[in-house]
């Protein structure tokens, strides 16, 4: 062949080459997956592909058939926005100071919402239409996330056919609202309406958790549950039959999950597995999954974790995480698979806790900080609801369990927690057995003690923090709110370790007088059986002298020991500025009842103050800004102690 003709023939093939790697890489960016999550709210995995027995979820359970079904999937907390903040930021919530509900923290301006990401990679973000990322003013923040965030975003909704989307849909169906709060005709009306009566779930026939006392009311009421994920459902079909109808089914990743637990007492705000425990479905098309062996088709026990959701998502969509973000990507078998899974338990309306939580695949083990407030405490929103009266009516405010109660009932009915839970969540999936002070358990739980103990030390809790403390310095330097959480964490596990009177007294009067030793000597005395003399002594000066949340929980303590005068130091604060105080002390007053009853005139001036700050049609559910968050928590305890104490007057 002639050297010229050789050249060209080279040159030819190169061309062709090059041209054919550009059509390559154009198909790739054209073909980037969809993703797609349907969340459903309060949700624990009550469907038939879990095996619940009462599940009525065929269009989930079909989806299930052709999807990888992860087994442990876990939010990193049992209540709405603080889960949501995880998701969406790819961070735990105790690391951004983001763990109490609605609590309006500013996080960093380096930390974006993950879609943002997508939105900058070309993809169409669009949420159906929940936010409540429990940040501070969240307005740019969702602005950046997504193109449309409403009650009609839809992938329908994107300019250009061809642009690949992220959409999210958040179901309310199986709500608490809708299945423990609403009455029952706004119930008929808005979900049993929806269902033909075949499919109603009859009381007399659900299966309850052995923890549940068995009466007519608290049978229908879960009924009710089972009927509001099967509406639910139906939901999810729509949405399913819309993404065929287009033909984007083959190329949508699919993401179906609940945000935590059922909005059932014991489930929503507890730690243990029936509040954290979620479903989780991953469905990824044959035309993807063939380069994938992570999503086969069945169930995987891989250990998967909320704070895992963003970089995985942004992997499958071929976009870098970002640094700062603490989860792994579940969506690759190369990857290390996560050993465990954390949680943790802060504020929630205006119910003050504190407890940390760490999973792995069999066991849960649970530190409670304040384990004078058992798992039935009283939170006014849930409390509309007749179930939770119904077990009010079944406990008594005792140490002792009543002899009508089971062990598993006493469990949640107690009005105190142990301070250490171990659970083995293989034989025991309702978590009613504690194997904490168990020798033949002693070196699992040194294992979790010690890798709990890491993780809060490796991502910085700020949650030991008392929340005035921490939105006071909202604006300090980084270095000086790091130094605080350290401290105050430190302090608060000494407190949690000081097993005598004498112990916590040394706290109070160590050498430097450090208030974060202070406050934590003063909560955990609030839940000790007695007080000597001498603690109560110190105690008072705390309560005379130390800063505002450690006079408060000093008061606290010493108003449920019997010291009368103290109680008139949390009426003072009911009139503070800071309405992260004042929510402080009226959750103590309330927690408190007839001991309070002398606050009674200034409770009723502060419940019409605060109550006058709200829109007429908030509830619970009901984003409104910082200041009115609180004031509706401030009015939840104040109308609860006033119901409490009416007879008493």
């Amino acid at each position: 062949m002639p050297l010229k003709q050789a050249s060209f023939d080279s040159r030819h093939s190169f061309l062709a080459l090059f041209v054919a790697v550009l059509l390559s890489c154009s198909q790739a960016t054209a073909q980037q997956p969809n993703i797609l999550w349907i969340t459903a709210e309060d949700l624990s995995p009550s469907l038939g592909c879990y095996g619940d027995p009462d599940a009525d979820t065929p269009y989930l359970d079909a989806l299930a058939s052709r999807s990888t079904v992860f087994t442990n999937a876990f939010a990193t907390s049992a209540v709405c926005s603080t889960a949501r903040n995880c998701l969406i930021t790819g961070c735990y919530p105790t690391s951004l100071g983001t763990m109490h509900m609605r609590s309006a923290y500013p996080i960093p301006k380096r930390i974006v919402g993950f879609p943002q990401l997508l939105r900058d990679a070309g993809y169409y973000t669009s949420n159906n239409v929940k936010t409540d990322y429990n940040i501070r003013d969240p307005g740019p923040f969702i602005e950046a996330c997504w193109n449309e965030s409403s009650s009609q975003a839809h992938w329908r909704n994107r300019p250009n056919k061809q642009m690949p989307f992220f959409a999210v849909f958040n179901l309310m169906e199986s709500h608490q609202s809708r299945s423990m709060v609403w009455l029952g005709q706004r119930f008929e009306q808005e979900i049993q309406s929806q269902l033909p009566n075949e499919r109603l779930h009859s009381p007399a026939s659900v299966r309850l958790p052995s923890f549940y006392v068995d009466t007519p009311v608290v049978r229908r009421e879960w009924a009710r549950y089972h009927d509001c994920v099967s509406v639910m459902d139906l939901q999810v079909g729509r949405i399913l039959g819309q993404l065929k109808e287009d033909g984007l089914a083959d190329n949508t990743i699919v993401f179906f999950f609940g945000d935590h637990g059922a909005g059932m007492p014991r489930h929503k705000r507890a730690l243990l597995d029936s509040g954290t425990h979620v479903p989780l479905i991953v469905h990824v098309p044959e035309t993807i999954r063939k380069f994938n062996s992570t999503f086969s088709i069945g169930k995987s026990d891989r250990l998967v974790s909320f704070v895992d959701f963003a970089p995985t998502t942004l992997e499958l969509c071929g976009v870098e995480s970002p640094k700062h973000m603490q989860g792994l990507q579940f969506s690759s078998s190369e990857q290390r698979e996560r050993k465990y899974a954390f949680a943790h338990r802060d504020r929630v309306d205006e119910a003050r806790d504190l407890s940390r939580a760490i999973r792995d695949k069999r066991f849960l083990y649970i530190r409670n900080y304040m384990p004078h407030l058992g798992y039935n405490q009283p939170t006014a929103w849930p409390d509309q609801g007749e179930l939770r009266k119904e077990f009010y009516k079944a406990s008594i405010d005792s140490r002792t369990r009543p002899h009508h109660l089971s062990p598993a009932q006493w469990h949640f009915l107690a009005s105190q927690r142990p301070r250490e839970e171990l659970y083995d969540c293989v034989a025991d999936p309702e978590n009613t057995q504690n194997l904490a002070s168990d020798p033949g358990y002693r070196t699992k739980l040194r294992e979790l003690q010690l890798r709990l103990r890491e993780h809060k030390h490796d991502t910085l809790d700020y949650g030991f923090m008392p929340e005035t403390l921490l939105m006071r310095n909202s604006k300090m330097p980084a270095v000086h709110v790091q130094l605080l959480a350290r401290q105050y964490a430190a302090q608060a596990n000494l407190a949690w370790e000081a097993k005598s009177d004498i112990a916590l007294r040394n706290l109070i009067f160590q050498p430097d007088r450090l208030d974060a030793a202070l406050y934590w000597a003063a909560v955990t005395s609030i839940g000790r059986p007695r007080l000597s003399r001498e603690t109560k002594s110190a105690l008072a000066e705390c309560m005379n002298s130390g800063e505002p949340w450690t006079r408060i929980a000093a008061a606290h303590s010493l108003a449920i020991h019997g010291v009368t005068k103290a109680v008139s130091v949390l009426g003072e604060f009911l009139q503070d500025q800071d309405l992260n105080l004042v929510l402080q002390a009226m959750r103590s007053i309330e927690l408190l009842g007839d001991k309070a009853i002398s606050l009674r005139p200034q409770v009723e001036f502060a419940a019409r103050k605060f109550q006058s700050m709200l829109p007429t049609q908030t509830t619970a559910t009901f984003e409104v800004s910082p200041q009115q968050d609180l004031a509706m928590f401030i009015s939840f305890a104040a109308g609860a102690f006033l119901d409490r104490t009416k007879d008493g007057q």
